[in-house]
């Protein structure tokens, strides 16, 4: 049974663990604001407490933000109905949140010796989920819905595009970030987010003076802009090559490998909304992207774990089951209504993700002998035990490090979580 797949036997191998632990991050970062940001995370992670575990800082912003976009969804499903400007604030406060306190975790992992590739990888899982909503919560604050096609576009743009920074960390074994990156696009996104809460959602629809565009048309043509940067400098990884044997990925694989997983969703998704005899899309939005987003969340964090453990990705996942009956079901004249099976995609994914990442932190946590969102606390007087000692510490990871990944936990004789 696929539901029991993960309690049956190990996700990774012995292989893949050893691999695992030899892991080093390495990350080059070019981007504007991150120098000018670098006080205010260096004051906030000298206000946190020495006991707070990294991923716990992670998981905590990743949870704030995702909520605060629910919240948002619920007011504005599809994004055509203007949500109240309070719902505004509180996901520009959630970004805000989640994205300072994703730019400590790794500040933190050093400042308490915790360092380990569990805290890179968890840091990765979350911003796999993160962008989703993040996405999401932009179309639906600057009133996209009323231009479908386009929100479809941006929200799979940013899904895409997360997904091939990672794709090319798997070829170079280095992940890059350009001028205007991630960092640009999250505060970028909470601009959005206080203008609709200054101004209404609303203002995004009217027209501008002489050009006779809406506001939102400007704001898709920049960020649209910012993918076209971002594209090119992922172009840029086929003429340079990789960093494996005869210019392959890490892995020892072709560097056009990972493309495979990505068009399993991307191609699915677009065929099924364009083709909808229902408009599944245009009425659901919000549940689509979501449900789409799940699926592409997981193949990330497959591609991710096969870029750190050195390891070839496998293509096909359980997590495409449900775009698979979707896609079947539009093929037989859509016997089931879709937005039956479009739930089923959102619930089936979610936990598809939830169980897969769990297990794969668990067998992690089991190899280096640390736990997940604790640190083992030596109380004064009694010298720490020779194994929570021990530590795998990865001192050479730079700022961009701290804010992309590089944490994780003390070893310890402790269960994990």
């Amino acid at each position: 049974m696929p539901l029991l797949a993960y309690r049956e036997k190990h996700i990774l191998s012995a292989q893949q663990l050893r691999k695992l632990s030899e892991h080093k991050y390495s990350c080059f970062s070019a981007s504007l604001l991150d120098p000018l940001l670098q006080p205010w995370w260096n004051w906030l992670v000298a206000q946190t407490p020495l006991w707070l575990a990294p991923n716990l800082i992670t998981i905590v912003g990743l949870i704030l933000n995702v909520v605060t976009t629910l919240i948002l969804i619920c007011y504005s499903p599809n994004g055509v109905e203007a949500p109240p400007r309070w719902t505004c604030v509180l996901c520009a406060l959630g970004l805000f949140i989640y994205q300072s306190l994703d730019s400590i975790d790794g500040k933190q992992a050093r400042r308490t010796n915790t360092s380990s590739p569990l805290g890179e990888l968890f840091d990765h899982g979350c911003d796999s989920i993160s962008t989703v909503f993040v996405a999401l919560s932009a179309c639906i604050s600057c009133q996209l819905g009323h231009y479908p096609n386009w929100l479809f576009f941006q929200c799979f743009c940013a899904i895409a595009l997360f997904y091939c920074a990672h794709w090319q960390t798997y070829v170079s074994g280095t992940m890059r970030f350009g001028r205007i990156d991630v960092t640009e696009a999250q505060f970028s996104i909470i601009a959005i987010h206080l203008v609709s809460a200054v101004l209404g959602p609303e203002i995004w629809l009217t027209k501008i003076p002489i050009v006779g565009l809406s506001w939102n048309y400007t704001i898709l043509i920049f960020i649209t802009f910012g993918y076209t940067l971002n594209i090119i400098n992922f172009l840029k990884m086929f003429t340079e090559g990789g960093s494996g044997k005869n210019g392959s990925s890490v892995a020892g694989t072709s560097v056009l490998s990972p493309s495979i997983p990505l068009t399993l969703v991307v191609l699915p998704a677009l065929m099924i909304a364009q083709k909808s005899p229902q408009n599944i899309f245009t009425e659901h939005a919000s549940v689509y992207i979501l449900a789409f987003g799940m699926v592409a969340a997981k193949v990330t964090n497959k591609l991710v774990i096969a870029h750190m453990t050195k390891s070839e990705m496998e293509y096909l996942d359980w997590s495409l089951l449900g775009p698979s009956l979707l896609f079947l079901n539009q093929y037989f004249n859509c016997i089931v209504p879709e937005i039956w099976l479009l739930w089923f995609t959102l619930m089936w994914g979610t936990q598809d993700l939830l169980r897969y990442c769990s297990q794969v932190c668990l067998e992690i946590c089991q190899h280096l002998r640390i736990d997940l969102f604790r640190i083992p606390y030596t109380p004064k007087g009694q010298a720490p035990h020779p194994a929570t000692a021990s530590v795998s510490s990865q001192s050479n990871i730079g700022s961009s490090a701290d804010k992309n990944g590089g944490t994780a936990h003390r070893k310890s004789k402790s269960k994990p979580h």
